[in-house]
């Protein structure tokens, strides 16, 4: 009797609507697991940058679509670092209109093929004191963005000093952010490098996910790899929380079916509590985009070697209304183009 409630069960479940991804077979009949790892061949020694630590956060997100959330548009949750009211911080005057996203690359983009990296000019609403390893020693500055910076002047934010840019492409296995399509053009027109990035959700597996993003961002030749957002998100609507296990199980088919499609290992960005979580001690071959916004990332990730440094959320910047995240990349010039235009290849930098 059992048995056959349960084929019942199943029948009726595969016949309606709400048997989805998000609350199917697999919370009615325990099963193994079909997300299971692929043969991606993987560099002996470990990749991109140096040893390093960070801070937390807590997204904020939609009522009606509780995991579409940017990188930006955060509630800081800072316990290290110290303010510095009245240094950098002067309000910046109304932005203006946005310049039409261009459909084809500009003389822009031969300009930072060419090597030319603007210095960083950003302003921080709520700047921090990060002592001889603040990132303004760094060379290559960039962004990230999604729908919450609404319409983005995209030369005159290159102009401030972003070299580079992530942007919202996806999240779980059926949102698309809606200004992606128009900011992948007018990234790439106004001269930046530009990557995208997919926020993972729990309760959809790996596979539909990797589709759903390998559908809606371009395998194009000059991009930066594809980078897969994991953190824990208290406003989601998803509440699950995997063990350890399950997360690293998932991001590996994740991460294996992008670097297939894209040529590309991804990057993986997250948080320290998450990182502290799940991440510690895992996946020493991947490179590491680190947020770190009230400490140098050597003090929340010790040991961790990373490629990107997330170290505002409170940026500002002429080209963008309100807020945006600034980022840095973690070496020379002459690293970034060496790593860039070997499209995301492994980099091994040099201690501080």
């Amino acid at each position: 009797m059992r048995f056959r409630g349960a084929v019942v069960l199943l029948i009726a479940c595969l016949g309606s609507a709400g048997c989805t991804s998000k609350s199917g077979l697999e919370d009615l009949v325990p099963r193994p697991s079909n997300e299971v790892t692929s043969s991606i061949s993987r560099p002996v020694a470990p990749l991109p940058s140096e040893a390093e630590a960070q801070g937390s956060r807590t997204k904020y997100a939609m009522a009606a679509a509780p995991s579409d959330r940017p990188m930006s548009a955060v509630k800081e949750q800072e316990t290290l670092g110290q303010e510095m009211p009245g240094q950098d911080t002067p309000e910046l005057p109304a932005q203006m209109v946005a310049l039409a996203a261009p459909d084809k690359p500009t003389a822009a983009s031969a300009a930072i093929e060419a090597g030319t990296i603007n210095p960083r000019r950003f302003r921080d609403a709520k700047p921090i004191n990060f002592g001889k390893r603040s990132p303004r020693h760094l060379a290559v500055h960039g962004v990230d963005v999604s729908r919450w910076q609404g319409e983005i002047d995209w030369p005159r934010l290159r102009s401030q000093g972003a070299n580079f840019a992530y942007i919202k492409a996806t999240d779980g296995g059926d949102h698309l952010d809606p200004m992606f399509k128009k900011n992948w053009r007018a990234a790439a027109g106004a001269g930046l490098k530009r990557g995208a990035y997919h926020f993972f959700y729990w309760c959809r597996t790996a596979g539909e996910q990797a589709d759903w993003f390998i559908r809606n961002v371009p395998k194009v030749d000059d991009a930066l790899p594809p980078v897969i957002d994991v953190e824990w998100n208290g406003d989601s609507s998803c509440k699950r929380r995997p063990s350890r296990a399950k997360v690293l199980e998932k991001m590996q088919v994740f991460m294996d079916k992008l670097e297939r499609h894209y040529g590309q290992r991804p990057i993986i960005y997250t948080s320290p509590d998450f990182y502290r979580e799940n991440l510690d001690g895992a996946f020493l071959d991947y490179p590491f985009w680190v947020r770190s916004v009230a400490a140098h990332p050597s003090k929340l990730y010790p040991g961790r070697k990373w490629l990107f440094w997330q170290y505002s959320g409170s940026g500002l910047s002429h080209g963008v209304q309100g807020k945006i995240d600034l980022n840095v990349f973690h070496g020379t010039e002459a690293q970034w183009h060496a790593w860039a235009n070997r499209r995301g290849q492994p980099l091994v930098a040099e201690a501080d």
